[in-house]
């Protein structure tokens, strides 16, 4: 398995990465293969700003919703909207 040398994971399967004052964030290809089928990503804090650790959205598959965790603190700017149509 190879990890990309830009991109810091947390201990809940997130992963972050800087780019100047901004980060993205994303979940491990290995939290997603344990999830199974996604059908719904969920980020309803889009503006606000929350503290490392703090849960900003969620992820609905077939079986189960798990919290996504912010690894940092920080504004949430914006949510890739494609991301959460997952059909």
């Amino acid at each position: 398995m190879q990890f990309p040398d830009n991109l810091k994971y947390s201990k809940d399967h997130e992963w972050i990465r800087v780019e100047g004052d901004e980060a993205y964030v994303g979940i491990t290809a290995f939290a997603a293969g344990e999830l199974g089928d996604i059908v719904f990503v969920d980020v309803d804090t889009e503006g606000e700003s929350l503290d490392k650790d703090e849960v900003f959205g969620s992820v609905e598959a077939v079986k189960t919703v798990s919290d996504l965790f912010l690894p940092v603190s920080g504004e949430v700017l914006e949510f890739n909207e494609s991301v959460g149509r997952c059909s």
